[in-house]
């Protein structure tokens, strides 16, 4: 099974791809309605791509009506 690259990216891009603020994100990640950040540094976290990219396309899914 080929493996897939994973990266991350950091919040001010988590925010121009979603159109949610700081504040929202992280209620949501409270609620476990979001993915979770990744720690990659002392006061930094980032989170996995491919996870937003999937939580974005079941969003999507969902205001269609379409099973994800």
């Amino acid at each position: 099974m080929p493996q897939t690259a994973q990266s991350f990216i950091r919040l001010p891009e988590v925010q121009r791809r979603t159109g949610y603020s700081k504040a929202w994100i992280y209620r949501l990640m409270s609620q476990r309605r979001f993915p979770l950040s990744v720690k990659i540094g002392t006061r930094s976290i980032a989170f996995v791509e491919t996870e937003i990219d999937e939580w974005i396309k079941q969003r999507i899914a969902e205001s269609r009506g379409e099973a994800a």
